[in-house]
């Protein structure tokens, strides 16, 4: 079975041509000693993109690896790209670009399972600013409309996907200990925020069964 990770910066978590230190290698750690011999693992996330990155790499780095299991985790540089250097990607066009992915996906496969994680923030130094008030309440706005697009998608291709809102996770695991445990700057995760990912994706991955 051949299982890809995509997504931006939080799934490359500094792979290199490798896996990075971020929750595709937990789970490729964890998921590989269970069910050993069982699979292939792909990272395939690239930092900086968007979705319509993600969409533009479709071929060569999902379909052509021909994945059983696809799980993306994508949007928050859509919002951010767009609060720094006004390049992100609209709610709508995420969407539907976001659409037009799933539906090429699921036509190469039809068969294919594909786990659906949603954007979250946090409050740090990427996403807070004392000389602009206004930052925090535009990136946690935007990226729960993201998330809210990413659930739809996934309930839009039900018999395919599953949905893991991860926002509702983080939001919990700060009721246990304060954000620079999850996130050093508010949107890449520390190894225990990896670790929270790494667990609900293989919870979902698990629901499949």
């Amino acid at each position: 079975m051949n299982i890809v990770f995509q997504g931006d910066s939080i799934t490359d978590a500094g792979r290199g041509t490798g896996f990075g230190a971020g929750y595709a290698v937990m789970v490729s750690g964890l998921l590989g000693a269970e069910e050993a011999g069982q699979h292939k693992f792909f990272n395939r996330g690239v930092s900086g993109n968007r979705i319509v990155d993600v969409y533009a790499r479709i071929k060569a780095d999902c379909n052509n690896l021909n994945p059983d299991v696809l799980s993306i985790l994508i949007g928050v540089n859509d919002v951010w790209h767009e609060i720094d250097s006004k390049n992100g990607v609209d709610a709508e066009k995420f969407e539907k670009v976001y659409n037009m992915f799933m539906e090429e996906v699921i036509a190469h496969n039809p068969d294919i399972k594909i786990i659906v994680l949603s954007p979250y923030v946090l409050k740090g130094p990427a996403t807070v600013s004392g000389e602009n008030p206004d930052r925090w309440a535009t990136f946690e706005r935007e990226v729960a409309l993201r998330a809210e697009a990413s659930k739809r998608i996934a309930e839009r291709f039900g018999k395919s996907a599953v949905y893991v809102p991860l926002q509702e996770k983080f939001n919990e695991a700060l009721k246990r200990a304060p954000e620079s445990q999850w996130s050093a700057d508010g949107v890449h995760p520390t190894p225990q925020g990896h670790a929270l990912i790494a667990q609900e994706w293989i919870k979902a991955y698990k629901s499949f069964k």
